[in-house]
């Protein structure tokens, strides 16, 4: 058997982009397309996740001769900015100990908190015997390089228990998520709270209706790149309403890409809010698509109008994902609004590693006292969802998936 090689790459064009995604779907049906080779190329040839944004490509690979069996995607970073896991009391407590914090080295897909990352392995191999193989020539070049941690965000839960059992430390945080139990349209989504709520939904949404407003979904091939184009304005616009807090992160050649590319274009739908031209929308949404999975993303708009946020970003996306099959809806980060619009709190595990002893001990003894207490948060939260009684959004029966699809 040929030995085995292991390269680091600081672009993703080092690595063949069909076996990168051959290793990304092998066994996942519904392989999220923020951990795809073109997503992830795009961000580094649009200029928006490049070394002056403080992202530096750090992909480490593992050979059998001359075939790629296994990649973990990791980048290097000179901030915390654009990972929504907050671990600047981690920076303080290094700075105490006179511990330089950053660089580090992360594993997720850039600006994008979604759930999913987990190392590429070829399913021949023997995946628990390769992610400890891949962890010990990380923590190497973490001591050679002096890099405090390596953390992966918003890791795959089938994932976890390898890299748990090669000695990563998981730390819990939350997330709003939409589920669907088999909802026939948004009337029956509606009965499942209790009227007061209702009441608020319908209310608010006919706030948008009174405005003149009409939410279209346009979805893949039949959005016109123009349309993609407007939304760069819609999300620049957004971010500038912050100020120096606004995390802009992509750019516009981004956008570009995704409207030019068939590839990355058919995973985009776009909810446009127009009076009369969809074309031309007085406000817009960007959501993704993979499989039985929706994640909502970037929003604008050029008026200031009651409710139209929760219309176009929360209702009109659950609509269709209803009437499509979606099963889950991810509307990104942060948000206590959500909850009540039917989006229930669930954890999300961070896993790190700690190259220096002092640090890790500090952390690895504060960490299951921090896990416990989220999930007491997390019950609390979902204790106070406006459901009826007899709802339950976390273990309501989820329909099987369909293997034609």
């Amino acid at each position: 058997m040929a030995e085995l090689l292991a390269r680091w790459h600081h672009s993703l064009a080092e690595l063949p982009e069909p076996v990168w995604d051959g290793l990304l779907e092998a066994g996942h049906r519904d392989a999220s397309p923020f951990y795809s080779w073109r997503w992830l190329r795009q961000l580094e040839a649009s200029g928006s996740i490049v070394p002056r944004q403080g992202w530096q490509d750090c992909h480490l690979s593992l050979w059998r001769g001359e075939q790629l069996i296994a990649v973990a995607p990791l980048y290097l970073k000179g901030h915390s900015y654009g990972e929504f896991v907050f671990d600047q009391s981690f920076a303080q407590l290094a700075g105490q100990l006179g511990l330089r914090y950053y660089p580090k080295l992360v594993g997720m897909s850039p600006v994008s908190p979604v759930q999913g990352y987990r190392f590429l392995i070829d399913p021949a191999e023997d995946a628990a015997s390769l992610t400890a193989l891949l962890l010990e020539l990380i923590d190497g070049f973490c001591r050679e390089h002096r890099i405090l941690s390596c953390n992966f965000l918003y890791v795959d839960p089938a994932w976890q228990p390898l890299a748990e059992a090669a000695g990563c430390a998981a730390w819990v945080n939350q997330q709003s998520q939409w589920n669907n139990p088999g909802h026939a349209d948004f009337e029956d989504y509606l009965a499942s709270f209790n009227a007061n709520q209702r009441r608020n939904i319908k209310r608010e949404r006919k706030a948008v209706a009174a405005a003149g407003l009409a939410v279209q979904p346009l979805v893949g091939a039949a959005i016109a790149p123009a349309l993609v184009g407007r939304m760069h304005a819609f999300y620049d616009q957004h971010c500038a309403r912050w100020g120096p807090w606004g995390s802009k992160y992509l750019s516009e050649e981004f956008f570009a890409a995704l409207a030019s590319d068939p590839a990355l274009r058919r995973h985009l739908v776009l909810f446009s809010a127009h009076r009369g031209d969809p074309a031309e929308p007085v406000a817009m949404s960007l959501c993704v698509r993979g499989g039985d999975h929706l994640w909502g993303r970037y929003w604008g708009s050029d008026e200031e109008i009651d409710c139209l946020h929760f219309e176009v970003c929360y209702y009109a996306p659950i609509d269709w994902a209803i009437a499509n099959g979606i099963r889950h809806f991810d509307p990104g980060a942060g948000g206590s609004h959500k909850r009540r619009r039917g989006f229930v709190a669930q954890p999300r595990v961070s896993l790190h590693r700690w190259s220096d002893a002092r640090f890790a001990a500090i952390l690895r003894d504060w960490l299951p006292g921090a896990n416990a207490e989220m999930a007491r948060e997390i019950e609390a939260v979902n204790a106070e969802l406006p459901f009826t009684a007899s709802y339950d959004p976390l273990h309501a029966p989820t329909p099987a998936p369909d293997p034609a699809a």
